[in-house]
């Protein structure tokens, strides 16, 4: 099995609302039939920020507030032995996925990033 984690950066938080509620909620059934799993769906918690530094580190001085960041995680993964591009381009080229997508106004995806991992020994889940 490849699992992937999948990042959607949106333009607004509307468009991240819409794009989490409605058309996520339509793309896991479709993904199932093209043998890809779905997860986990989150959003960006808005304000709040993790690690910065190495632990330890000293703090480092207040910085400006960054500017709102509106992104969607999906963990997704795929059949042993998948080519996950050629599953995610027969998708995205299918009926279902032009279904998926009706209604939402496709600027409002600002970028797409993806990073394909594996469970590491002390995974609680592996």
């Amino acid at each position: 099995m490849t699992t992937e984690i999948r990042t959607y950066t949106l333009a607004t938080a509307a468009a991240l609302d819409a794009y989490a509620t409605v058309h996520w909620q339509r793309h896991i059934p479709s993904l199932a039939k093209y043998g890809i799993t779905t997860h986990r769906v989150f959003k960006e918690l808005a304000g709040v920020h993790g690690m910065t530094g190495p632990p330890g580190a000293p703090p480092a001085p207040p910085a400006p507030p960054p500017a709102p960041q509106y992104r969607l995680v999906a963990i997704v993964s795929y059949q042993p032995g998948a080519d996950p591009a050629a599953v995610t381009k027969t998708y995205m080229t299918s009926p279902e996925f032009r279904a998926d997508m009706a209604g939402f106004d496709m600027s409002g995806i600002v970028g797409v990033s993806s990073v394909f991992v594996e469970a590491a020994a002390s995974d609680p889940n592996a």
